[in-house]
């Protein structure tokens, strides 16, 4: 039985690093069936939607990762530096794959209907990043509609900057995005 979930397992991780690299649409079974090493038969027996099942499940779980990640971030750190980290994530991302790799659940949000059901995780995906930044500007002094209207700016804001450091193969638009977003983070959020 761990045999099984194993190749699931792995197609839905190699799903993960193609679309963040590929997109949607660039990406095909044959591709995530190579990459994850697994049997060529068990991609319909564990998702017998295709490739439409394959990514929503693939932006899901990309999404529970993040989610736990940034969650770990806001518990332990100041929201500065849980910004600059964040930022750092994806400069680090960017430079190891050669500019190749962005956020999959951008990729997911890029989706036309082919990809609805992906598309529509990503919306629900970013939604959950918006509540948990909202949370955590709550807890650390901010008013409910000024917490959420920043998470939205930074999440809109480093996503669109990931774009640009992507298209233009360089890390300048996140490092600058950062330097911005630290500025403006340290005025609503001065360390005690």
């Amino acid at each position: 039985m761990a045999r099984h979930s194993d190749a699931r397992q792995k197609m839905l991780t190699s799903a993960v690093l193609l679309f963040r690299e590929r997109g949607l649409p660039g990406t095909s079974l044959s591709d995530i069936v190579e990459h994850s090493g697994a049997p060529r038969g068990s991609l319909y027996h564990y998702f017998p939607g295709g490739k439409a099942q394959l990514a929503t499940e693939a932006t899901e779980f990309a999404g529970s990762f993040i989610s736990a990640a940034i969650t770990e971030v806001l518990e332990h750190s100041h929201p500065v530096d849980a910004l600059r980290m964040m930022v750092e994530f994806y400069r680090v991302q960017l430079r190891d794959s050669a500019f190749e790799s962005g956020c999959p659940i951008g990729a997911a949000a890029f989706q036309g209907e082919e990809g609805a059901e992906a598309r529509e995780a990503a919306g629900r995906i970013f939604e959950a990043w918006q509540e948990l930044l909202t949370a955590n500007n709550i807890k650390n002094g901010l008013p409910a509609d000024r917490a959420a209207s920043v998470a939205t700016a930074v999440l809109a804001t480093i996503q669109g900057a990931l774009l640009m450091a992507k298209a233009q193969r360089t890390t300048q638009p996140l490092d600058r995005t950062e330097t911005e977003l630290v500025l403006q983070a340290e005025q609503l959020f001065p360390r005690s």
